[in-house]
């Protein structure tokens, strides 16, 4: 793992389940989408594995043909129907916070759609320093290794795998879809219960 230091300190943050409790907004997505397209979708188990693409979930409920459709579908609605219906998680502005008191840079990497990625941001009044969506798993090393990031914390296998083809040190919060003994066993480097962990975790580490 890279080593972080306090002169180049960059922490890359994951988004729905680790910074924000998504589940709210997008089950409330997921119906309208089935209102609209006449296609049933149990809202209630997609919500349970949140992390990957949408499209990932998309094809469980949709012909091939028919899953791009919906994707836009989807992303159109969204801002209308889960932006407001979804709560920052405890301790996610803490933890932006102990990074710039850290004299860091916090970074959103995400899977999600950026610009409904930074809605939510801006509608909860987290400001990060810069906002990179589209990128799932392997592909958040893109980001994380452009903006030189020395942590990416996650609540996903997929982020610990991110985190470490990017070399940067993992950090896995236990308050999504895997738990704690799922994320270490994919290599996390530390498990938290959750965000309120983090500015004491990285006190210790910056000092480490």
């Amino acid at each position: 793992m890279a080593a972080m230091t306090s002169r180049a300190l960059t922490v890359g943050f994951d988004l729905d389940m680790t910074l924000i409790d998504s589940r709210p907004g997008i089950h409330a997505c997921y119906r309208a989408l089935s209102a609209r397209s006449g296609t049933y979708i149990d809202a209630d188990l997609a919500i349970t594995r949140l992390g990957p693409p949408l499209v990932d979930e998309l094809v469980n409920w949709f012909p091939a043909e028919r899953v791009d459709a919906m994707a836009d579908l989807y992303r159109e609605m969204y801002p209308t129907i889960a932006i407001a219906a979804t709560p920052a998680l405890p301790g996610a502005r803490e933890a932006i916070r102990a990074v710039r008191a850290a004299g860091g840079r916090a970074i959103v990497v995400t899977a999600k759609y950026e610009p409904n990625a930074k809605l939510h941001l801006e509608h909860l009044g987290m400001e990060p320093d810069a906002v990179i969506g589209d990128l799932w798993a392997e592909q958040k090393a893109e980001a994380l290794l452009e903006h030189g990031a020395d942590v990416y914390v996650g609540d996903h296998v997929g982020d610990v795998r991110g985190a470490r083809t990017a070399e940067a040190h993992s950090v896995a919060v236990a308050t999504g879809p895997c738990p704690a003994e799922e994320l270490r066993a994919a290599g996390a480097d530390v498990v938290l219960a959750d965000l309120t962990e983090f500015p004491g975790w990285l006190t210790a580490h910056a000092h480490s």
